[in-house]
C-alpha cells in the first residue's frame, strides 16, 4: 500500500513539540503562564505615587475599608494589657504586615477599575466576592493566617525562653526590662530575626499573588509561583520594597495605629501598580460589567435607601 505521508496527528512537527507548562489538557482552554519583568527602585516609587493618586481619588472608600485595622489594633492592645500578656502587643501589631495583602483585596479592585477608566466606588470593591478566583484567594488568605499564627506562637516561645513564664510588668517597667537588660536585648535580636523570616515568607508568597488572582483566572499554585519568580528575578528591589512597607507600617502605627488609615490604603493601591510593573499584562483581560447603580455622594445617605425602595 502506498504511503500517503503522516496524518495531522502524526506529523513530524507535532511529534517534536516538547511538553511545556503552557500545554493544556485536550479540550481545556490554554492559560498562558504569567511573564515576569525586572524592577528597579524607580518602579517602587512610581507605584507608591500611583497608589497615592488612587487614595486621593477615593479616600473615603479606602479609609472605610481599612479603618477596622486601627480599631482592631486598639482592641488588641486593650485585650493584651487586660490579660497581662503585654509582650504579645508588638507581635500582634507587626502581624498586620503578614495578613495585610489579603485584607487589601478591595483596594486592588478599586485601583484596577480606575486603571480601566471605570467608576470606582465602595460597591465596586465588593466585586471581589464575585471573582472566579475567590476560592483561590481564600486559600491563600488561609495560608497567610497560618503564617500569622505561627509568628505569634514563635514570639511567645521566644519571650518565655528569655524572660520565663512570669507575667510581664506594667508598660514602663516592661519597657525598661526590654531596653536595658541582657535578656531584653536577646528578646529584641532573636524576635526581630525570626519576625524577619516570617515577614519575608509572607512577602515572597503574596507579593503579586492576590492582584494576579483578581486579574486572571488561575490557581493559587500558579499565583504563588509567579510571586516567587518575581522575587527571584528582583531580589534587591523586592528587599527594598519590604523595607519601605515595614517603615510605613511603623509610621502608621503611631500614634495608636491611627496612621494605618492612610498607610494601609496607600500600600494596597501601590501593590496593585507594583503588580502591573512586575507582570506582563494579561493578553485576554476579562470584561468588567459596568455598574448600573448611579454614583452617589456620602451626603445622600440615608435618603438613597428610600430612593432604592421606591425604585424597586
Amino acid at each position: 500500500m502506498a504511503d500517503h505521508g503522516p496524518t495531522p496527528e502524526q506529523s513530524p512537527a507535532s511529534a517534536r513539540t516538547p511538553f511545556t507548562a503552557d500545554a493544556a489538557a485536550p479540550g481545556a482552554p490554554t492559560v498562558p503562564v504569567p511573564v515576569v519583568q525586572r524592577l528597579d527602585l524607580a518602579d517602587l516609587f512610581d507605584a507608591l505615587r500611583r497608589g497615592w493618586a488612587d487614595f486621593k481619588a477615593v479616600p473615603s472608600h479606602a479609609i472605610l475599608l481599612c479603618v477596622i485595622y486601627p480599631l482592631l489594633g486598639l482592641a488588641l492592645a486593650r485585650i493584651v494589657m487586660g490579660y497581662a500578656v503585654l509582650p504579645m502587643l508588638f507581635p500582634l501589631a507587626s502581624g498586620f504586615a503578614l495578613i495585610g495583602p489579603f485584607a487589601a483585596l478591595g483596594l486592588y479592585e478599586l485601583s484596577r477599575r480606575r486603571e480601566l477608566g471605570q467608576t470606582a466606588s465602595a460597591w465596586d470593591a465588593a466585586a471581589v466576592l464575585r471573582s472566579p478566583s475567590l476560592g483561590a484567594m481564600l486559600t491563600l488568605g488561609a495560608l497567610l493566617l497560618v503564617i500569622f499564627i505561627g509568628w505569634l506562637a514563635s514570639a511567645q516561645a521566644i519571650y518565655v525562653a528569655t524572660f520565663g513564664n512570669a507575667p510581664a510588668a506594667a508598660i514602663p517597667d516592661f519597657a525598661t526590662q526590654v531596653l536595658t537588660t541582657r535578656a531584653g536585648w536577646q528578646l529584641i535580636v532573636i524576635g526581630c530575626s525570626v519576625g524577619f523570616l516570617f515577614a519575608a515568607a509572607s512577602l515572597c508568597l503574596s507579593l503579586v499573588s492576590f492582584p494576579l488572582l483578581l486579574d486572571r483566572q488561575i490557581g493559587v499554585v500558579e499565583a504563588i509561583s509567579t510571586s516567587l519568580r518575581v522575587t527571584a528575578r528582583n531580589p534587591l528591589t523586592i528587599a527594598a520594597w519590604g523595607a519601605i512597607v515595614a517603615a510605613l507600617l511603623i509610621l502608621g502605627s503611631l500614634p495608636l495605629f491611627l496612621g494605618l488609615t492612610v498607610v494601609l490604603p496607600l500600600l494596597g493601591h501601590a501593590t496593585w501598580h507594583l503588580y502591573r510593573k512586575a507582570v506582563v499584562p494579561n493578553p485576554s483581560p476579562p470584561r468588567i460589567r459596568p455598574s448600573r447603580r448611579a454614583r452617589r455622594s456620602a451626603a445622600d445617605f440615608p435618603s438613597v435607601l428610600l430612593d432604592r425602595k421606591r425604585g424597586d
